[in-house]
């Protein structure tokens, strides 16, 4: 699967559950739902997204959880494709 593609999967997975701002998941929960096979790439555009300021890291006591940047959630509607 191309990065494009599961970039805007990601995105949109996100934007569908609205984990933006305040409302987060763990960071275990985004592969779920992807063939075993793209797992790994999965794991590796979400760090891609953390770098590129659209996810954000919350580290919790039971582990670590992220969300939508709420300043960016435009952008990432362009990307998945909502707008």
């Amino acid at each position: 699967m191309d990065d494009n593609v599961l970039k805007a999967v990601i995105l949109r997975k996100m934007l569908m559950h609205r984990w933006i701002g305040g409302k987060h998941t763990s960071i275990d929960n985004l592969p779920k739902g992807f063939p075993m096979q793209v797992r790994k790439d999965v794991s590796r555009i979400v760090q891609d997204l953390i770098r590129e300021g659209f996810v954000v890291r919350k580290p919790t006591s039971y582990g670590e959880h992220v969300y939508l940047n709420p300043n960016k959630v435009h952008e990432a509607k362009k990307i998945a494709g909502m707008v």
